[in-house]
């Protein structure tokens, strides 16, 4: 097929390596403007325009698309078979969902119609999901409501954070989608609806939903922990200062903690979380400091009863 590959960041390389592999013409990559980036905000292109210059393929970056007449018309001269959308960034118009014979076909980090939206991976582990995936859609006019064409599913582990189930997402969805294609050219796949009764929300994150509220029981916390990492990761303050915790776990067994509250046995660190459970804190780091063990951080603030994070 004559595909045209849209998207932007690291997820989708593995879909835009699969395709050239796989022997389809892909004659145009289109991503996001260079953006800042790094200490000295220097700009720097994206995954996907590094892997394309890698292959060899042309690449354009508009800075909007919706009435971009000259966009439209380098499309369109290229007369593609279908347009592959991975983690682009921006809204589909029209003309472009109707442009190419296969419409634009979506490479999506869940099981739709769960988890609809930017972040649906770190969702998934936030909100304590076993079971993720991946779907290939045909686009349509609304936020991932397309019909759905096919879909794998993943176990998420215990282990797992946002930074560890990417990779293995994305490289399902890479051959889920050669997939797709070669049953569409086959005519041997039928799109089905969603049933947005269904639907659930991964909103893109922000810089607060990282802000550890001891009122949760100890559970979600550790899955907002694994879901926001790296960002915005999960913080609080110790005495006024900003604290990064960086690893923890539910404590199986605890002494009765108020949440919030900080209990100290030997090496052990604990904090108390809704519904009476707690959480063992292993690596933190206050703001300005090294990252340190739990025993580090005892040794050198001596964190008293009575005394409480987030204050």
């Amino acid at each position: 097929m004559i595909l045209i590959f849209s998207g932007t960041p690291r997820f989708a390389v593995p879909t835009l390596d699969a395709l050239f592999a796989a022997g389809h013409s892909v004659p145009l990559v289109v991503t996001q403007p260079d953006r800042p980036r790094g200490r000295g905000m220097e700009l720097a292109a994206s995954p996907i325009k590094e892997a394309a210059l890698r292959l060899q393929i042309p690449v354009v970056q508009p800075a909007s698309i919706k009435n971009n007449a000259e966009f439209h018309s380098q499309l369109a001269a290229l007369h593609p078979d279908a347009i592959i959308v991975v983690g682009y960034g921006r809204i589909i118009p029209q003309w472009m969902i109707d442009l190419p014979r296969f419409g634009n076909l979506n490479l999506h980090a869940s099981l739709l119609p769960k988890y609809r939206g930017a972040a649906p991976i770190q969702w998934a582990i936030a909100s304590g999901e076993s079971i993720t995936g991946v779907t290939t859609m045909r686009i349509d006019a609304g936020l991932d409501t397309g019909d759905i064409l096919l879909q794998r599913e993943l176990p998420i582990l215990h282990e797992d954070t946002a930074e560890s189930l990417a990779p293995r997402l994305a490289s399902l969805g890479a051959d889920l989608m050669l997939q797709t294609l070669r049953q569409l050219e086959t005519g041997q796949l039928d799109p089905v609806p969603q049933d947005h009764s269904k639907a659930t929300l991964a909103p893109i994150l922000k810089k607060e939903d990282g802000r550890m509220d001891f009122a949760r029981p100890a559970t979600e916390l550790f899955n907002r922990m694994r879901g926001f990492r790296p960002w915005p990761g999960a913080f609080t303050t110790f005495k006024g200062k900003a604290l990064q915790v960086h690893r923890a776990e539910p404590a199986p067994s605890h002494a009765a903690l108020a949440p919030a509250a900080l209990a100290v046995d030997g090496p052990r660190l604990q904090v108390g979380c809704g519904q009476n459970t707690a959480l063992n804190l292993f690596e933190l780091q206050l703001d300005g400091k090294r990252r340190m063990t739990a025993q580090e951080f005892i040794n050198g603030y001596h964190p008293k009863p009575g005394d409480h994070l987030g204050e």
